[in-house]
């Protein structure tokens, strides 16, 4: 019988030779692509974006997650439950893919209902995902790279969305028409701290925080509900959301994200600040973030980040170093 220390160190030989895969070259255009799809923009703008360049995207989307609109952006497109990972897999292969990508949130909350086997009818593929390959743990990453592992097994090999789009990654720089003043500064310093603290301990991405004081953290509830409990308990407003990378943030999956609902989700729990990591973090619909930002007073910030982040330099600029 295997012990869960065993389970990790098996774990730990398999993996990461595929881990911390971030930017590869994408086929050539013409070629057929995979797209695994989630609730959201990014997966409808990774379909534009691969589509006029020249490849033929096939979807398989979460069902009550994938957007409509796929059906058709898409050459192939088919839905299977939550739990039906060897439906998707199946799926993949009677439509020619081997290359896939994955563009798209989740509700990981689904997992903790009542009666999950009985509401989600999980396949022998999901059962061997979650009762063999996360045997050790059911962190964000150990589940991802699970699913990888086992496309992977049957010739479906990741890569990066945004192989195909870097454009949707946010440049270095302050986005909005007005800047933070130093107190802000400190307050994003510490928040930015706190959230890689936290995305090292696959957490979540997101922290808020008020006058160098934690408000909220976000964990499996995602970030909207961590912004809606933050504004519960600071009602003055005023306070600055810090959503980052993981330390070591596989560019495959959980990308941080935000767009027009982030800002209002922020504007309606009383928010000031966005802090984002530079390089690291989707805008989608960037413009409009942009100018519905401007017009509720917020900030919105993209911070270079080193391996020791500590105080940023207010006067010489926004990398964040020690």
């Amino acid at each position: 019988m295997i012990d869960s220390q065993s389970q990790s160190q098996s774990l730990s030989k398999i993996r990461p030779s595929s881990r911390f895969r971030t930017r590869l070259e994408p086929p050539p255009p013409g070629t057929k692509v995979g797209l695994l799809a989630g609730s959201g923009r990014f997966p409808i703008l990774f379909a534009e974006g691969a589509v006029k360049q020249g490849y033929e995207v096939h979807c398989v989307g979460v069902r009550y997650e994938v957007p409509d609109e796929l059906r058709h952006l898409c050459a192939g497109f088919r839905v299977q439950g939550i739990s039906k990972l060897g439906g998707m897999m199946r799926d993949f292969q009677r439509m020619g893919i081997s290359n896939v990508v994955m563009a798209g949130k989740i509700t990981k909350s689904v997992m903790h209902k009542p009666m999950r086997l009985a509401r989600l009818l999980p396949d022998l593929a999901m059962f061997e995902l979650w009762y063999r390959v996360c045997r050790a743990d059911k962190r964000d990453d150990t589940i991802m790279l699970g699913v990888i592992e086992m496309f992977e097994r049957r010739g479906l090999n990741f890569s990066s969305a945004l192989d195909y789009c870097p454009e949707l990654l946010v440049n270095e720089g302050v986005l909005t028409k007005r800047a933070p003043n130093r107190a802000q500064w400190e307050d994003i310093d510490f928040g930015w701290k706190l959230a890689k603290h936290m995305g090292g301990l696959d957490v979540g991405q997101s922290v808020a925080v008020k006058e160098r004081s934690a408000l909220a953290v976000e964990a499996l509830e995602g970030t909207d509900r961590c912004i809606e409990r933050a504004g519960q308990l600071c009602p003055v407003g005023g306070w600055t959301l810090c959503k980052v990378a993981k330390p070591d943030q596989d560019m495959r999956f959980d990308v941080p994200t935000v767009g027009v609902q982030t800002i209002e989700n922020l504007n309606k729990a009383r928010a000031k600040i966005l802090a984002i990591e530079a390089d690291k973090t989707i805008v989608v619909d960037r413009e409009k973030v942009i100018e519905l930002a401007n017009s509720y007073g917020m900030i919105i910030v993209a911070v270079k980040n080193n391996d020791d982040p500590a105080r940023p330099d207010i006067e010489g600029g926004l990398r964040i170093h020690s």
